[in-house]
């Protein structure tokens, strides 16, 4: 941080409880980026941590979503995070505005974050474009909603991809300033970004340059949460490689980036290391790799899709489950925000 108005502190006197916190957008359509960048990690770290884990419905409407939809997208993505493994009784899972800490400690971090600290934010700069005066407040402001949605539980790890770590170096910088101000060392904790393994970041089938999304108009370059056995051989299929086999080591993946795409794909799915998969198809063409490959991630999606569909259908035992979340994370965030207005001086009776 190289800002004037950077605090020094290193926060490092939390003494809390060690405790992760992560959100999903609802978005219209779930793909392997986020089971492999997201979901198959936060099963995993229910085994070392106190997990909370949202849908970020406040973040959502930044960009406009359908009012009559956005209730069943977020109903989707807790849906996904149950199928993929997430254990209600473990792990809490929430809608983010069920919370309404959120949106105030939010507020106090507007008046702690710096301008110059938001305005540096490349995500804005990229959804925005040359339009910037055109979008919303809340769009630009989304960094500090992020902070507050992780300090609010004061997290101390979070589960990010590659291009989520500038904002995640915004909370800490929010964190340190905040402590610093109201002189009180250790009060939010420095959250450290956890970013594990093969799969933290899935391209596009088709270019290897550009992150597998959503947004992209070609169904062809993306493996959907939904897509049966047939829809994933056929994309893997159809998916860019080029003439040579296989590589025998991590070396020759290098200026391939298609080819380390589909298998970095592999190891993540397979929970094994890039090494140990080239140790098994290198040398090998992918008439052979890619059929191994789309039978893998059949296997592994098919019965999510499936769970999916059944907690879908049953909205009300769904939505319980929602409720009973949203309580266990307001028992959480509602005396550290009690705290947060101690410290700052807010009134109350």
């Amino acid at each position: 941080m190289t800002d004037a108005n950077a605090p020094d502190s290193k926060g490092a006197d939390y003494k809390g409880p060690q405790r992760v916190f992560s959100g999903m957008q609802p978005t219209n359509g779930l793909h392997l980026g986020n089971y492999l960048g997201a979901l198959q990690k936060f099963v995993a770290l229910q085994e070392t941590f106190e997990c909370i884990y949202c849908v970020v419905d406040l973040h959502a409407i930044t960009t406009g979503p359908d009012p009559k939809e956005l209730a069943n997208r977020c109903r989707e993505v807790a849906a996904a995070y149950l199928a993929a493994g997430v254990d209600p009784k473990r792990s809490t899972i929430f809608i983010q505005s069920a919370v309404r800490e959120h949106t105030e400690l939010a507020w106090i971090f507007n008046c702690v974050a710096r301008m110059g600290w938001v305005e540096r934010m490349t995500q804005f700069k990229d959804k925005a474009g040359k339009h910037s005066e055109r979008m919303s407040v809340g769009l630009f402001d989304y960094p500090v909603l992020q902070a507050a949605d992780i300090l609010l539980y004061k997290a101390t790890h979070v589960p990010v991809g590659e291009d989520q770590k500038q904002h995640l170096e915004l909370s800490r910088d929010i964190a340190q300033k905040f402590n610093t101000d109201h002189d009180a060392p250790g009060f939010f904790p420095l959250p450290e970004p956890l970013i594990q393994g093969p799969g933290a970041r899935i391209m596009s089938l088709r270019d290897g340059t550009k992150k597998m999304s959503k947004s992209d108009p070609s169904d062809m370059t993306r493996i959907n949460l939904t897509d049966d056995a047939d829809a994933i051989l056929s994309k893997i299929k159809k998916a860019t490689t080029d003439p040579l086999p296989v590589p025998e080591n991590a070396e020759g993946l290098k200026g391939r980036a298609e080819v380390e795409n589909l298998v970095g794909i592999f190891a993540a799915v397979t929970e094994r290391s890039v090494d140990d998969v080239l140790t098994e198809f290198g040398g090998k063409g992918f008439g052979v790799f890619k059929p191994a490959l789309a039978e893998t991630l059949a296997a592994k999606l098919s019965p999510i899709a499936a769970e999916m569909r059944r907690l879908t259908a049953d909205t009300a035992a769904l939505d319980a489950i929602l409720k009973d979340g949203a309580e266990k994370a307001h028992a959480v965030a509602a005396p550290i925000m009690a705290e947060v207005r101690d410290v700052v001086g807010l009134w109350r009776a």
